[in-house]
């Protein structure tokens, strides 16, 4: 990503790469830059996986989040507006590149490649674009696969992020090994989680999977300033249903203090 600040537009979306990725499938990310961006100031940086869905519609089945118009949002509510990072999927890989544990007796991929993007990736960009210093300035976002993968890096990789934003979290996966997972990791020291589920997701047994989760981080010790939950009682498994809960999301995740 070397040079990259200099091919990119602030207030659009911009595509760079392929990139080689050691291990996994090249890939391109997809950087947004505020509309007010300057490389005089530092910037707080969301990085968001599955890069072809969180933007506009030509990359997802039910159009995309528009997290760029969400992002430009918060300035209305004197909050930050992040850059944003948006990292493609493998496409036929994605789903064992975002699954920490193990699926269908495959293990997944996901430490190797969160390895990647806190040991190589977040490095570069932090110097290129003037980030704010992880992990105070950073936060890592998904949905689906890509919100279990969000909440396995932030908790695995506390030095690196200090929240996750995680809709409708996959977190069924491994007779639901995330919970194991909290319970042998310690609580990061910076953690701010956006959770939520829709209660017309997996034929209304996804909503009472993932409150269960949210009982579970507050019991550890994520406070209301630490933690939203939203069920969404309209909710289903698509990115219509993410781009509508999103604006309350970033509030929450950019909130000073």
């Amino acid at each position: 990503v070397r040079g990259a600040l200099a091919r990119l537009t602030a207030g659009r979306v911009n595509v760079l790469g392929p990139f080689e990725v050691p291990g996994f499938k090249p890939r391109h990310l997809r950087i947004y830059l505020p509309r007010d961006y300057t490389p005089e100031r530092t910037w707080q940086a969301l990085y968001l996986f599955d890069g072809q869905n969180v933007f506009g519609d030509e990359g997802a089945f039910s159009g995309g989040w528009y997290v760029h118009e969400a992002a430009e949002g918060l300035a209305r509510t004197l909050r930050p507006v992040p850059v944003v990072i948006g990292i493609d999927h493998g496409a036929e890989e994605r789903i064992h590149e975002l699954n920490p544990y193990v699926l269908d007796g495959i293990a997944g991929r996901l430490p190797a490649f969160a390895a990647w993007i806190t040991g190589t990736l977040q490095p570069a960009l932090g110097a290129e674009l003037h980030l704010a210093d992880p992990p105070a300035g950073a936060l890592i976002g998904g949905s689906s696969m890509g919100g279990l993968a969000a909440l396995w890096t932030h908790i695995h990789h506390p030095e690196a992020f200090r929240g996750a934003l995680a809709m409708s979290p996959s977190i069924w996966i491994d007779h639901q090994r995330l919970f194991d997972d909290l319970a042998e990791q310690p609580m990061p020291e910076l953690s701010r989680i956006y959770l939520d589920a829709g209660a017309k997701e997996g034929r209304g047994s996804f909503l009472p999977l993932v409150a269960s989760l949210a009982q579970e981080l507050a019991a550890r010790g994520w406070g209301r300033d630490q933690l939203l939950w939203r069920p969404d009682a309209r909710g289903v498994h698509n990115e219509a249903a993410w781009r509508r809960r999103l604006p309350m999301a970033l509030r929450f995740l950019m909130r000073r203090g």
